[in-house]
């Protein structure tokens, strides 16, 4: 694609899924207007933009939107494709990233959003399942830098936001993911050596604490 690209983002700064678009781009070396949306208050372009699921992020692309981060993720990856390329070449590799990224959405993300939306056993339910979810992505990290190998890549971009939540989950569900996945936390710090990562990812802190005025807000006690 040319220099006529005109590429916007929607997206919240706290959001794991906005996250990877963001890392992702700069990645690649991409220019694009970021966006800001209010989640609590969706805009009129956003609602525009997105109309089926009304989420962030949307990607918009000479005035076509792209929505679902993972999407959007190929998506990059096929526009700009000699642009520091994310997913493997070979074609059993890729499955296994898409595999693990697609476990990462369906699983990963649910048991952590019980941990801070929900209380007593449902809540414990999501502490047992994101622990589990956790030991399985640290197996299949293993001894390796990155999930690919040597190179950062498409499970590490579509993981590592996660690692910004993580102060979140501890503190809400008294646990700690520190103490128990070593090699997962290594790994986090591996990937924020990058520039585009150290950008794209906030303090656990402010996400704490934001997380802390959505429970006020929907009245969780």
């Amino acid at each position: 694609m040319g220099d006529e690209d005109q590429v916007v983002l929607l997206d919240f700064w706290g959001s794991m899924f906005g996250m990877r678009v963001r890392i992702c781009l700069d990645e690649k070396g991409i220019k694009y207007e970021y966006k800001e949306q209010d989640l609590l208050d969706k805009g009129p372009l956003l609602l525009q933009m997105n109309p089926i699921h009304k989420k962030i992020p949307v990607l918009i692309h000479n005035g076509k939107p792209i929505c679902e981060s993972l999407i959007i993720l190929h998506y990059i990856e096929e526009v700009w494709p000699h642009k520091a390329p994310l997913l493997p070449s070979d074609p059993y590799q890729r499955s296994q990233a898409r595999f693990w990224a697609d476990f990462i959405d369906n699983k990963v993300y649910g048991a952590g959003k019980k941990i801070w939306t929900t209380n007593g056993e449902e809540k414990e339910g999501g502490k047992r399942d994101l622990l589990e979810m956790l030991k399985l992505l640290e197996g299949e990290l293993g001894e390796k830098d990155y999930f690919g190998g040597e190179s950062f890549g498409f499970l590490d971009v579509s993981l590592v936001g996660f690692y910004s939540w993580f102060y979140a989950y501890e503190t809400f569900g008294n646990m700690s993911i520190v103490a128990e996945f070593p090699n997962l936390i290594a790994w986090a710090n591996r990937c924020l050596q990058r520039e585009s990562v150290a950008k794209a990812l906030p303090d656990g802190k402010k996400v704490y604490e934001f997380l802390v005025d959505v429970r006020k807000k929907w009245g969780i006690e």
